[in-house]
């Protein structure tokens, strides 16, 4: 394995306009399977890995963040990405028959009493670049919604960066788990495709979404924790009451 300290020098390909972050992804991804990076090994800086691949740092932190999500990459505050595994960590953490017998009733449920605790912690603890990153991905949100569409992806990367944001590795594995099932659930995806894909609902949506965003930015974190409440008690009334 090499030091931890030492950065593997590798040349990656510049990459087309064409969702810019899955490339990204791809191709650092296929370097840490093939064993150039190995666990333990320091990735590139954000600088260095816009530099390579000849793009701003938006889709190289989106790249990352979905290899952090997969459990491929960690961060530690100030030093920089290490490789954390060759296999994806839900893989390990989730079984497909499980993620199949959850209700949406669960996810919901487990949504409402947790949620607004990793709002709270991410209002608390926050960094910069975090909140830069949840900021990108909100106004994201809001292009897709102005255009008239919900993105469940969009949705589902906001909810794991708030959690990344809380600095607990429990939160952002039950966000995890929770994304897979949501994902996986075709119960969940039938009742999300006929409520919050309307305009009504959709435009509430992306309003809760942003508010939530707000309070983490100005580090109000009982407000954070109200708001995500309230974003949940009224997914769950959107689901099942309406």
């Amino acid at each position: 394995m090499n030091s931890a300290e030492e950065v593997i020098s590798i040349q990656f390909n510049r990459v087309s306009s064409n969702k810019l972050y899955i490339q990204i992804y791809d191709q650092i991804l296929s370097e840490i399977q093939s064993g150039t990076f190995q666990i333990g090994d320091k990735l590139p800086t954000e600088r260095e890995l816009c530099a390579q691949f000849g793009v701003s740092r938006a889709p190289i932190r989106q790249a990352l963040s979905a290899l952090e999500m997969k459990g491929y990459i960690y961060s530690r505050q100030g030093e920089g990405v290490y490789v954390k595994s060759t296999m994806p960590q839900e893989e390990a953490l989730t079984d497909e028959s499980f993620l199949n017998s959850v209700s949406p009733e669960d996810i919901v449920e487990a949504r409402m009493n947790i949620e607004p605790l990793i709002a709270c912690m991410a209002a608390q603890r926050a960094t910069a670049d975090e909140i830069q990153l949840l900021r990108e991905t909100i106004n994201q949100m809001e292009a897709e919604t102005a255009d008239g569409h919900y993105v469940p992806e969009t949705d589902e990367r906001l909810h794991m960066e708030i959690a990344r944001a809380s600095h607990n590795d429990l939160f952002i594995q039950f966000m995890t788990v929770i994304t897979q099932a949501m994902k996986q659930q075709e119960m969940w995806r039938f009742i999300r495709d006929r409520t919050v894909t309307r305009p009504d609902y959709r435009d509430t949506n992306f309003s809760e979404h942003k508010e939530i965003i707000d309070a983490i930015e100005q580090k109000q974190e009982d407000k954070a924790a109200r708001l995500m409440t309230q974003h949940m008690q009224n997914l769950f009334n959107r689901y099942w009451k309406d």
